[in-house]
């Protein structure tokens, strides 16, 4: 599971959030829940951007110990985990259409986290790069 940490201060009436990871974001909320959930929006934007932008995406820091955490849907994980694969791979977006005998358009809905891949596809994406799907299942904190 991927998870940013995150800095929460109050101001005013509202809860901003901080990425250590990602200087560049900041969004707010009425109260904690609310700003973690639109959290987890803005990264999710601001990683679209970077795979639009073909840069690589960091890793997690660790969090401090007690620290907030937005966690980031399994599906956004799988499509993260696949564009970083390919990158790594030296594999573009055509070359990987090649390989799964589609049209690019599909490839980069593969690549768009806004949009609700099915998990079979990303498997087959992953497969076609030389990697394997596996999932793990843990107790809710």
């Amino acid at each position: 599971m991927i998870q940013y940490p995150v800095n929460l201060n109050r101001e005013g009436t509202r809860v901003l959030v901080s990425f250590q990871d990602f200087p560049n974001i900041h969004t707010f909320g009425d109260d904690e829940a609310e700003a973690l959930a639109r959290a987890v929006d803005a990264v999710e934007t601001y990683l679209m951007a970077m795979i639009q932008d073909r840069e690589p995406i960091p890793h997690p820091r660790r969090p401090r110990r007690g620290q907030p955490i937005v966690a980031l849907p399994a599906l956004t994980e799988a499509k993260l985990e696949l564009y970083r694969q390919m990158r790594a791979a030296k594999i573009g977006k055509a070359e990987l259409a090649r390989r799964l005998h589609c049209h690019l358009p599909q490839v980069d809905r593969l690549l768009d986290l806004g949009h609700g891949s099915r998990l079979d596809q990303i498997e087959r994406a992953l497969l076609a790069v030389g990697k394997r799907l596996t999932i793990s299942i843990e107790d809710a904190a």
